[in-house]
């Protein structure tokens, strides 16, 4: 039996127009998680991340720094029902 989990998660910072949602996406294909993140009018990144609760945890420590250019500041999550969502999508 697998232990699979979905977490909602808020990235506040330095976070737009510094390539975090691609490398995010790399980061998710890299560990076999499904979502998908998106620019929020406030400058937050919203991420939705669903999979191996190992992988989603290594996701979500790599999005407490983000890539080379960006300065988080802040990170929430909530764990949120599972969603069968299919590949991971940049919007």
């Amino acid at each position: 039996m697998t232990n699979q989990v979905c977490i909602h998660c808020f990235v506040s910072g330095k976070v737009q127009g510094v390539w975090f949602r691609a490398t995010t996406k790399e980061q998710a294909d890299r560990l076999g998680i499904t979502g998908w993140a998106r620019n929020l009018p406030d400058g937050r990144v919203e991420v939705m991340e669903c999979g191996e609760t190992e992988n989603i945890l290594e996701l979500y420590e790599w999005l407490k720094h983000g890539p080379e250019f960006a300065r988080v500041t802040g990170l929430t999550y909530e764990e949120v029902p599972w969603q069968a969502l299919h590949g991971f999508e940049t919007m």
